[in-house]
């Protein structure tokens, strides 16, 4: 289900996500609203699920997590749903996505070396279900931008 947003909702949102910690008072003069009215604003936006929490991005290699893999999963068939909640309670999982094609779940996960992803792959793969993995590390970053600002139109 979709909900209907007006310009004022996507101006906040905009704001907010150029800026998570920015003020209600700093939103409402930007936009030209009362205080009063972003407030009320965004706590219908987060009771109705368009705002799900703040957060801090991190940047995972200053924090030696240097390993990046995309990882295919093969899943027996009954059990993806279990499977994917076991796997995206793990710390290192960024990412879970159900998906169509010859496998089930693709994960995105970061690892500290090599080594770490090797375990990762092998417990996977010792996963009473999973059939198969198909793992791609990444080698260089392009873009990554998982904020939605481009998307609020």
């Amino acid at each position: 289900m979709h909900t209907k947003l007006d310009e004022i909702d996507k101006a906040i949102l905009r704001e907010l996500v150029n800026d998570a910690r920015i003020s209600f008072r700093e939103i409402a003069k930007r936009i030209g609203v009362s205080t009063a009215t972003v407030a009320s604003r965004v706590k219908r936006m987060e009771e109705e699920g368009v705002i799900k929490g703040y957060t801090t991005v991190v940047d995972a290699e200053k924090l030696g997590y240097d390993v990046a893999a995309l990882i295919e999963v093969v899943i027996s068939k009954g059990k993806v749903v279990d499977i994917e909640d076991e796997i995206a309670k793990i710390p290192n999982v960024q990412a879970v996505y159900d998906v169509t094609g010859q496998s089930d779940a693709i994960i995105i996960a970061r690892f500290k070396s090599r080594a770490e992803l090797s375990k990762f792959v092998k417990k996977l793969l010792s996963m009473e279900h999973v059939e198969r993995t198909i793992t791609h590390v990444v080698l260089g970053v392009r873009k990554e931008n998982f904020s939605m600002k481009l998307l609020i139109d």
